[in-house]
């Protein structure tokens, strides 16, 4: 498995990495080898299934799941959460149409160039350092999620609420305290070169606890497909 780090997130014209990662719906392995020069791909490296904004993400691929395959492009979430955690999740929460795969080290975020984030008091440098008092002047605007456009602290307080998940000592063992994995989404064409991206890392934080839209995604794929 490649775990070199890139000091950014991988670029359209970047070729992407392979990570070779266990497979959270079915059992072995997954290696982003298994798909070049057979299918484009659509993967999604998120936080881990405790994050309530990442559940809705991952959600969100797999609705889109059946519209990308036809045409062609294949999806593939990964979570930092352990493996065995995110099947007892999967299990009660299925999306049997989905390749998913756990990371629990950060080692396909790191290779992909995403950063974890200190979280200060008031101090921000981005993508490195993030105060919260910048967070709360932030507002995340979830239409059907959110009943007003919240900060992110109190739309993941909110979501939570909603949705509730049960923490583990699995899941605690993951987190770093004070820091936070950014997370993105990479489209790959067939040779596995990025073609498109959305991450947390861009926009000076615009984008922190968003995921792209799906039109911009379908547009995406569309350029994608055609090549």
């Amino acid at each position: 498995m490649s775990t070199n780090s890139v000091d950014r997130p991988l670029q359209p014209g970047d070729r992407a990495p392979n990570v070779v990662l266990d497979a959270i719906s079915r059992e072995g392995k997954i290696a982003l080898d298994d798909f070049r020069g057979r299918s484009p791909l659509l993967i999604g490296l998120f936080r881990g299934l405790h994050c309530p904004f990442c559940r809705r993400h991952v959600s969100a691929m797999a609705q889109l799941n059946l519209a990308l395959k036809e045409k062609g492009i294949e999806c593939l979430a990964v979570v930092k959460t352990p493996v065995e955690r995110a099947r007892l999740y999967f299990r009660y929460h299925p999306l049997p149409n989905l390749i998913s795969a756990s990371d629990p080290d950060g080692a396909s975020h790191r290779a992909f160039g995403l950063p974890i984030i200190e979280l200060t008091e008031n101090e921000t440098e981005w993508p490195n350092k993030l105060g919260m008092d910048a967070v709360m002047t932030m507002r995340i605007d979830l239409p059907g999620e959110l009943p007003v456009p919240m900060n992110p602290a109190a739309a993941g307080d909110f979501l939570e609420k909603k949705d509730p998940y049960e923490m583990t000592a699995a899941d605690q063992q993951i987190m770093i305290a004070g820091h936070m994995p950014l997370i993105g989404e990479f489209l790959l064409d067939r040779e596995g070169t990025v073609r498109w991206s959305f991450t947390e890392a861009e926009e000076g934080g615009q984008n922190l606890c968003r995921a792209p839209s799906p039109e911009e995604l379908m547009s995406a794929a569309s350029q994608v497909a055609l090549q």
